[in-house]
């Protein structure tokens, strides 16, 4: 059997506010195992990884960034299904959820306050909520992840810099701007995630500054300024999906003349 290489499943691309995609989140899989990133802001995780092909049950690591709706509610509905296959002998092992003390807060209490008691006794037994804070490290198929606070001034939010089996590295920022105090763990990595909300030149119609988001603009000169390989826009707005990867592509790569991805939804990306 061929040995799976290093593989990023955009389940969802969308910003907040999207309804002709999915919010965005992803999977970073690999020979060792599969890592879910967010899960969007309802049951449609569960439509887009049957979509994609991938089962709960090969996944047991979840790192989510922060506690806004179009991220954590579909960790509600993640935990309630491989709750669900934990009781019918369905899915074997642990589920780990890494995710710092705020995220880690409102989880607990939306499962407690909403799932039946059935549910809920997994948490603590076979379903783990794992809090980790600003520079800690955890391991997670085959990956090394390093969490940072991208001190974003909404939310309490983290990113991350994962180092891939084969040595390359992953910078994920979350879907806010860029704040030079986390420069070492964006600057030379091989893949950087990056929030593009609109087009700079539809700045005007979507208002991402006033919103506290990027442009693709925006993201390009980043990836350029701090020597990244590859870059990969994400946290969309979904009015312009038909042109998007062409346009988003260009914009960004006024500054940036590196590899850039714009995905859709459940585009795979080999690493």
């Amino acid at each position: 059997m061929k040995e799976r290489k290093n593989e990023l499943i955009m389940l969802g691309t969308g910003n907040a506010a999207v309804t002709h995609c999915y919010n965005t989140c992803f999977v970073l899989r690999n020979a060792e195992g599969s890592l879910l990133v967010d899960a969007g802001g309802g049951n449609g995780v569960l439509s887009q990884l049957e979509k994609a092909g991938i089962a709960l049950s090969d996944i047991h690591t979840l790192f989510v960034t922060h506690a806004h709706t179009d991220h954590i509610l579909g960790v509600i509905w993640i935990i309630r299904t491989i709750a669900q296959q934990m009781g019918q002998g369905k899915y074997e092992g642990i589920f780990r959820i890494y995710a710092h003390d705020k995220s880690i807060q409102v989880i607990d209490w939306i499962c407690r306050m909403t799932l039946p008691k059935k549910i809920v006794a997994f948490l603590e037994e076979r379903i783990l909520l794992c809090e980790v804070r600003d520079g800690d490290s955890f391991e997670a198929a085959g990956m090394r992840l390093q969490c940072f606070d991208i001190l974003s001034t909404k939310e309490k939010q983290f990113g991350f810099r994962a180092i891939l089996p084969d040595n390359q590295t992953l910078t994920c920022l979350g879907d806010e701007p860029y704040n030079e105090s986390n420069h070492n763990y964006v600057e030379g990595a091989d893949w950087l995630l990056c929030e593009a909300f609109c087009l700079y030149e539809d700045r005007e119609y979507f208002k991402p500054y006033e919103k506290h988001h990027s442009t693709a603009l925006d993201a390009g000169r980043l990836a350029s300024q701090l020597n990244v390989k590859h870059l990969l826009l994400y946290h969309t707005e979904d009015k312009t999906l038909n042109t998007r990867k062409v346009k988003y592509t260009e914009e960004a790569g006024k500054h940036f003349k590196g590899s850039i991805f714009v995905p859709d939804d459940l585009e795979l990306i080999e690493l």
